[in-house]
């Protein structure tokens, strides 16, 4: 935590209680928090008055360097300068994938165009404000410390003020208010604050400390910490085996699987421990281990759109990128050439009622499971790369928020948190092994620039994985379940009353990570020379996640240019499409296209 002196009248200093500046934030908007939560990297050091302020946004510190001590392909160099002929690129899909692949081949001097289906960007990071004003999210969203390839991204793109560092603490709700903790806060740094964390953590009884401490130490993360290379490896070798099925062979117990493992695989992949593989587990632990870091989260000061998604949109547009919504793919388009060779000659494309094929000279396919699935041609299936992305199958999450008239997590004092003139609770992300939401956070506190409402109390967004017994339920009663389990969790919160509530249900979200999944993971380039995959489920050594689609987007990127010059002596071969096969690929009546959302 930084500390910091505070002007009580800072110069220039924004006077707009709702400032969406990221780093302005007025005298009066910070006196609605206690100090531990205020954020502004405007006040200065001459003040006689002393608060400590979550600024942290800069991302020169805190942050593990994943460019040494680490398996190389997590964090790749910067790529050498691209010297080849300019390329056309067209991406379907703007999320972070989509959007990480168009600012890297923005950098490297190529033309972009981005189509999103939906009428907002940012995919499964994406946000919207409905009628009443409210920030609707996809789900919630935690930046680990080893998260370099996107903490990369928004320094470039002049987002990385946007993040909140939280206390280096892992906390766990349990049933009636219980409250544990993974305290990584120590005086020296990794593996040994780690060690210190599972060692005086209460969310464990001593039989299961020793327990885990015994799989654990027999695990690839010790050689991790001499041998980070050669652990990666053994890490990727146990795919084929749960994590469970790891843990108790060597020596874990059910009951710290149950209290511990299973909240934060759940939070991790939206899979209990019994269905994840012990690949995307240990991945993480060996992050932790070896980065001091690594285990320490941020939050974005506000809503994805303005604080993730606008950032690195707006630097795509002022390179000279092109970011087209509400423009849905209905067909890939393509052809031999006359010795064989096959290749995309252009990506169908519908918007209401136009109707249009949009050609380049490098196609790029950034979408989730169910969208690569419906976008990629039957025949392609012939391809074992294409074949075994069919193999895949995204896990079903649904994402509540419920609004109350006071702080739920406030749990100290009764009288802070029934009132509303400042804003009081864990300003952090928390898991439950007692609830069916894996995790959760009150964005009131955590994301304060667009979930603080003066007046108005705790904004809760839980996150229900796997969502599959609520997806067929209503929305009324999916608030009504969720609210009574937190309830349970928050037992001085009962007779709060919620104001408001929103239910956001996504049929596959993540990639089940189950056990011998990852060899189906496609390379972000294809047998189809001129056609390109990018997306967090794409072959990186990273988990699904924020981080794994930035990824993902880099070697993508990287792939093009690899064979740019090869695309542009492609593309001098490729036969003009006949006019008659342009005419039948446009005879359709166009139709939305989109996720389905459902707000209450």
């Amino acid at each position: 935590m930084t500390t910091a002196a505070a002007m009580a009248s800072p110069p220039s200093a924004c006077t707009n209680s709702q400032c969406t500046k990221p780093g302005l934030l007025s005298t009066q908007f910070l006196n609605k928090f206690p100090v531990s939560l205020r954020s502004c990297s405007r006040y200065g050091a001459k003040s006689t008055r002393r608060v400590h302020l979550r600024v942290s946004s800069s991302l020169q510190s805190m942050v593990s360097d994943m460019s040494r001590a680490a398996p190389k392909g997590l964090f790749p160099p910067e790529p050498e300068k691209y010297n080849g002929p300019k390329l056309k690129v067209a991406i379907i899909g703007c999320g972070l994938a989509g959007m990480s692949t168009a600012v890297e081949l923005l950098d490297q001097g190529h033309e972009v165009d981005i189509y999103e289906a939906r009428p907002f960007i940012g995919g499964k990071v994406g946000s919207y404000v409905d009628k009443g004003g409210n920030h609707i999210e996809m789900g919630l969203h935690v930046f680990f410390g080893c998260y370099n390839n996107l903490f990369r991204l928004l320094t470039k793109v002049g987002g990385d003020d946007n993040l909140l560092v939280k206390d280096h603490t892992h906390t766990f709700i349990n049933k009636g208010g219980n409250v544990g903790e993974l305290d990584f806060r120590f005086l020296v740094g990794a593996p040994f604050h780690g060690l210190k964390a599972f060692a005086t953590t209460n969310q464990l009884g001593l039989y299961d400390k020793i327990r885990n401490a015994l799989a654990l130490s027999t695990s690839p993360v010790v050689r991790a910490l001499v041998d980070p290379e050669g652990a990666m490896r053994d890490i990727r070798n146990l795919d084929e085996i749960s994590f469970s099925d790891w843990f108790i062979g060597h020596g874990g117990n059910r009951s710290s699987i149950k209290r511990m493992w299973d909240p934060i695989a759940y939070a991790l992949g939206f899979i209990d421990c019994d269905n994840i593989s012990a690949r995307c587990m240990l991945t993480i632990f060996a992050f932790f281990a070896t980065k001091t870091e690594a285990s320490l989260l941020r939050m974005l000061n506000g809503s994805p759109d303005l604080r993730l998604s606008g950032p690195i949109s707006q630097y795509i547009k002022d390179k000279g990128g092109r970011i087209h919504t509400r423009w849905g793919c209905r067909e890939v388009l393509y052809d031999r050439t006359e010795d064989g060779t096959p290749f995309v000659s252009g990506f169908v494309m519908s918007k209401a009622t136009e109707k249009k094929i949009v050609t380049a000279d490098a196609y790029v396919a950034a979408l989730d499971i169910p969208g690569i699935k419906r976008l990629l041609p039957a025949q392609w299936r012939e391809y074992e790369s294409f074949d075994n992305i069919y193999k895949l199958v995204g896990v079903p999450v649904v994402t509540v928020q419920l609004r109350y008239n006071g702080w739920v997590t406030e749990m100290q004092d009764i009288e802070k948190s029934r009132q509303l003139k400042r804003a009081e609770g864990m300003d952090n992300l928390l898991y439950s092994a007692d609830a069916d939401f894996s995790c959760f956070a009150d964005l009131a506190l955590t994301s304060p620039l667009d979930y603080y409402k003066p007046g108005e109390g705790s904004l809760m967004q839980l996150v229900l994985t796997p969502g599959d017994p609520y997806m067929p339920l209503t929305n009324d009663k999916i608030v009504e379940k969720v609210n009574e389990q937190v309830m349970n969790l928050f037992p001085s919160a009962r007779g709060l009353e919620m104001t408001w509530s929103s239910v956001v249900k996504i049929g596959q979200s993540l990639y089940r990570e189950a056990p011998g999944m990852d060899p189906f993971r496609p390379d972000q380039k294809t047998p189809i020379p001129n056609f390109f995959l990018a997306g967090s489920y794409t072959k990186q050594d990273y988990i699904d996640s924020m981080e794994g689609a930035t990824l993902s987007g880099r070697q993508c990127s990287a792939r093009i240019c690899e064979v740019g010059p090869a695309l542009t002596e492609l593309n001098k071969r490729l036969p003009t499409m006949d006019p008659k096969v342009a005419d039948a690929a446009l005879d359709f009546e166009p139709a939305p296209v989109g996720i389905e959302y459902t707000t209450v």
